[in-house]
């Protein structure tokens, strides 16, 4: 099968999941090229060591500098890249559809999550999706969408007006994303997600139903090592508030001293970010050590060497990071919120807790209080992930995936028309 493949992924779990992916199905003699534009992640897993990679331009032109472009400015700079994205996959999808290709597996994008790819794309198409555009959907932590608490009084003065002005243009800015990305989300011919919780996610944000397919884990790099465990916690995923890890922090806080040093390892952090975590930490005297862009050698031993891994962000929508700690057979206690609790189940492969530092830290203390029990649930995890989290077992269900979009698109062709 030809496969083209379209992204705008940043560094992170969905670039590690797609870069396997890519090469398994080569190894299975798939033959595949990928599209992405300039503002993808090249520095992190690119697949163009392993695939020809097309890195096409997004051209955002610069804003207007004058006052009524500095008021414009949330309104304008969106629709410019919403603009720029689509002259970005107008080229792309010219290129794919000369390119004798037989299915088109797109991906997120950072900015939208879906784009105009999915409308100028002719041949048959699938798209992988991980979330709708959270900060449109959710209370991150406010909804976009809500009114002021008060408008205030004098709503005729200057700086009144301005400022109503400006906020009437960004929400029309929002409504013409959510447009966009609905429009797009609807064109393909199959949507697939990476959890029942992402499903569900999609209908109530795009009213797509879209049929999950689960991705899976590289058990050729993580692996059980059988070292010694350590008196170390480890977190994973980038150093940002969404990933949660000041409640991480609290929680190793609240369990008994000597504690154990938490090292947390993510992909991109923000400086100010790290600091204040740094401080975080020195008031629950915890050692913590952030690490950032560690090998996957440095990672894979981190995991092999923690008694436990801890997981906690907000509403994710899979968490390949846990499934990577269980193959190199390490518990993970996580909040059980979101795709997490279709992945770890509570004293089979970890601890699920509700969001709340102390339960945290309690399910933490029960695990380096009983290795025996610590142990028993790795190993009971790495069982988990090479029954149901392998990834020739994940590319199975995604050639049966291709398999279906184009028999749709078969059937839908055959169909006469009036």
């Amino acid at each position: 099968m030809r496969i083209a493949i379209w992204h705008n992924l940043p560094s992170g779990g969905a670039k590690r999941s797609l870069y396997w992916e890519v090469r398994e199905l080569q190894r299975r003699g798939h033959y595949v090229e990928s599209w992405c534009p300039s503002s993808a992640d090249q520095s992190y897993l690119p697949l163009g060591e392993l695939v020809h990679e097309h890195v096409l331009p997004l051209a955002i032109p610069p804003l207007r500098q004058d006052p009524l472009g500095r008021l414009r400015r949330p309104y304008d700079y969106l629709v410019a890249r919403l603009r720029a994205m689509d002259a970005h996959c107008q080229q792309a999808a010219a290129q794919i559809n000369a390119g004798g290709f037989d299915i088109l597996f797109g991906q997120g994008c950072t900015f939208f999550r879906t784009t105009a790819i999915s409308r100028l794309v002719a041949l048959p198409k699938t798209i992988y999706l991980g979330e709708p555009y959270r900060p449109l959907y959710e209370a991150m932590p406010d909804l976009p969408w809500a009114a002021p608490a008060s408008w205030g009084p004098g709503w005729w003065a200057p700086d009144r007006l301005r400022a109503n002005m400006r906020d009437a243009l960004r929400l029309a800015g929002l409504r013409v994303q959510v447009r966009e990305e609905v429009r797009n989300a609807r064109a393909w011919d199959s949507v697939l997600a990476n959890s029942l919780f992402s499903r569900e996610s999609f209908l109530r944000a795009y009213g797509v139903s879209a049929r999950v397919r689960y991705p899976g884990i590289d058990t050729e790099l993580f692996v059980d090592q059988a070292r010694p465990r350590e008196q170390l916690v480890v977190g994973l995923g980038a150093l940002v508030p969404e990933k949660n890890p000041e409640l991480i922090i609290r929680a190793v806080g609240q369990m008994p001293t000597p504690r154990p040093r938490l090292v947390w390892v993510g992909n991109v952090g923000q400086a100010e970010y790290i600091e204040r975590l740094r401080r975080l930490a020195a008031e629950y005297e915890l050692a913590f050590e952030p690490r950032v862009r560690v090998t996957d050698t440095e990672l894979v031993e981190l995991l092999n060497r923690a008694t436990a891994m801890v997981y906690a962000p907000r509403l994710e929508p899979f968490g390949l990071a846990p499934l990577e700690a269980n193959a190199c057979a390490t518990p993970v206690v996580a909040v059980a919120e979101g795709g997490v609790r279709e992945t770890i189940l509570h004293e089979q492969n970890g601890l699920l807790v509700e969001h709340d530092a102390r339960a945290m830290g309690q399910a933490l203390t029960a695990l380096f209080a009983n290795a025996a029990f610590a142990r028993e649930l790795g190993q009971h995890a790495l069982a988990l992930v090479r029954e149901r989290w392998s990834l020739p077992a994940s590319i199975d269900r995604l050639e049966q995936r291709f398999a279906e979009v184009l028999e749709q698109r078969r059937e839908h062709e055959a169909v006469p028309r009036p």
